[in-house]
C-alpha cells in the first residue's frame, strides 16, 4: 500500500505541474506584443490547393470565396485535387475557373489527404512551378476576403509556415458542432495565440494554413500518418522551427452535426496522434537534448498532453480505487480525489467555453445548449481515447458536407 501511495502522489504532482504550465502559457494569450517588422514589401504568388473527394455540394462556395479575395487575382491560382471522385466535383470546379488535377488510386492506404497532397505537390516541384507559397483548404471551407492578404503579410515578415484562424460555419447546428466550435475557439486563443506571443510553435490544424513553397522542395509533402497536419508541425519543431499563427487569416469550416460522424472523425485524429507519438517522440527527445529550448520542450509536452496524460489519469483512478478497496483510503478521500479529475476535465471547460464566447465576441444565446452538453462532448473524446488504445481502425471514412453556406452568410 505504501508503494501505491508513493506512485499516486508522484502522478498527482506530474499532473499538477503539467496543468500549471498550461495555465501560465494560456495567460500569455492576453499579452499584447509588438507587430513583427516587414522584411520586404511584395505581393507573393500563391497556390490555393483544395483536396476534394466527392464534394460537389460545397466546393463551388469555396472557389467563389477565393475568387473574391482582397488580393490581386492574377497572384492566386486555384487547384482542385479531384481525389477518386465519382461525382461532379471536377466539372463544377473547372466551370468555376479552377485548375483540376484528377487522381485515381486503387490502394486503400493511399486514399488519404496526405497522399493526395504528396502526389500533387511532387508534380508541382518537378515542374519547378513559380509560386512563393501554397495554402491548403478543405472543400467544405469558405474563406474570408482578407485571408491571402493576411498570409502575404506573414510571408513579408519572414514566416515560412502559418496556421490561420479556423472558424466554424455551423456552430449552432447541433450540440456536436457546438462542441467542435468551443474546442477550436479555445485552442485558437489559449494554445495557438498564446504560443505565438511567446515565440513558441502553434500547430497546423488541418485546413486554412500556408507553407512557403521552397520549404518542401527538397523532400515534397512527405507525411505518413492520418494526421498529416500535426506530423508536419512536429517535424518543424524537431528542426527547432515554429509554426506561426495569424488571427486575421480566417477560414470557415463545416463541422459534423451527428454523433456517429463525429466519433469516426475524432477516432481518426486520435489514431493519427498515436501514430505521431510512436513515430516522433524519440526525435522530439533528441531535439530537446540537442537544442535545449522551450520550443522543443513545449512540442514534446504536446505529444504527452493527450494519450499519455489520459493513460496516467486512468492509472490514477485505478490506484485510488485499489487503495480504497484495500483500506488505504477513506470514502471521503476517494470522493475528493475523483472530483479532482472530474471537475477540471469535464466541467471547468464549460466556464472556459463561456469565457471564450465573451472574449471572441461570439453570440452566447445560440451556444447555450452546446455549453451545457460540452462535458458530454469532451467525455466522449475520453471514451474515444480509451477505445483507440486497443482498437485502431485506420480506414479513412468520408465526412459528408452538405451545408450550402456562402461567405456572405458568415463574414
Amino acid at each position: 500500500m505504501k508503494y501505491l501511495y508513493i506512485i499516486q502522489q508522484a502522478m498527482v504532482w506530474i499532473l499538477t505541474i503539467y496543468w500549471i504550465y498550461q495555465l501560465i502559457i494560456s495567460l500569455c494569450s492576453f499579452v499584447k506584443i509588438k507587430e513583427k517588422p516587414l522584411l520586404e514589401k511584395k505581393n507573393h504568388k500563391f497556390m490555393a490547393i483544395i483536396p476534394a473527394h466527392n464534394e460537389e455540394k460545397v466546393v463551388g462556395n469555396l472557389i467563389e470565396s477565393i475568387k473574391k479575395q482582397n488580393y490581386p487575382k492574377e497572384l492566386i491560382d486555384i487547384y482542385v485535387i479531384a481525389d477518386n471522385c465519382n461525382d461532379n466535383t471536377a466539372k463544377i470546379a473547372q466551370n468555376l475557373g479552377a485548375i483540376v488535377f484528377e487522381r485515381h488510386e486503387d490502394d486503400p492506404n493511399k486514399k488519404t489527404k496526405g497522399a493526395a497532397l504528396q502526389c500533387f505537390l511532387s508534380k508541382k516541384i518537378q515542374e519547378n512551378a513559380e509560386y512563393d507559397a501554397f495554402c491548403i483548404f478543405d472543400a467544405d471551407n469558405i474563406v474570408h476576403e482578407n485571408f491571402f492578404k493576411a498570409m502575404n503579410k506573414k510571408l513579408c515578415q519572414g514566416e515560412e509556415v502559418v496556421q490561420g484562424y479556423r472558424d466554424i460555419k455551423n456552430p449552432s447546428d447541433s450540440w456536436i458542432s457546438a462542441g467542435y466550435a468551443l474546442f477550436y475557439w479555445t485552442m485558437h486563443r489559449f494554445y495557438h495565440l498564446a504560443r505565438y506571443n511567446l515565440g513558441l510553435s502553434a500547430l497546423l490544424n488541418g485546413t486554412g494554413f500556408m507553407v512557403k513553397f521552397d520549404l518542401i522542395k527538397p523532400t515534397g509533402w512527405n507525411t505518413k500518418t492520418l494526421t498529416e497536419d500535426i506530423e508536419f508541425s512536429l517535424k518543424r519543431i524537431i528542426q527547432g522551427k515554429r509554426v506561426a499563427w495569424s488571427t486575421e487569416a480566417i477560414v470557415y469550416d463545416e463541422q459534423p452535426v451527428g454523433f456517429k460522424q463525429s466519433w469516426s472523425q475524432r477516432s481518426r485524429w486520435t489514431i493519427g496522434h498515436i501514430q505521431c507519438l510512436h513515430e516522433y517522440t524519440g526525435s522530439l527527445l533528441e531535439s530537446l537534448k540537442e537544442n535545449r529550448t522551450l520550443l522543443n520542450f513545449d512540442g514534446l509536452l504536446y505529444m504527452f498532453g493527450s494519450i499519455p496524460m489520459f493513460v496516467m489519469t486512468i492509472l490514477m483512478l485505478i490506484i485510488n480505487f485499489s487503495m480504497y478497496i484495500f483500506g488505504g483510503m477513506s470514502t471521503l478521500d476517494l470522493f475528493v480525489n475523483a472530483l479532482r479529475f472530474i471537475l477540471p476535465t469535464l466541467f471547468l471547460p464549460v466556464f472556459t467555453g463561456l469565457m471564450i464566447l465573451i472574449i471572441e465576441k461570439k453570440p452566447v444565446r445560440p451556444m447555450i445548449k452546446g455549453l451545457i452538453l460540452y462535458p458530454l462532448f469532451l467525455g466522449s473524446w475520453l471514451l474515444i481515447n480509451f477505445k483507440c488504445l486497443f482498437i485502431r481502425n485506420t480506414k479513412w471514412e468520408k465526412i459528408d458536407h452538405v451545408r450550402d453556406i456562402k461567405i456572405k452568410d458568415v463574414a
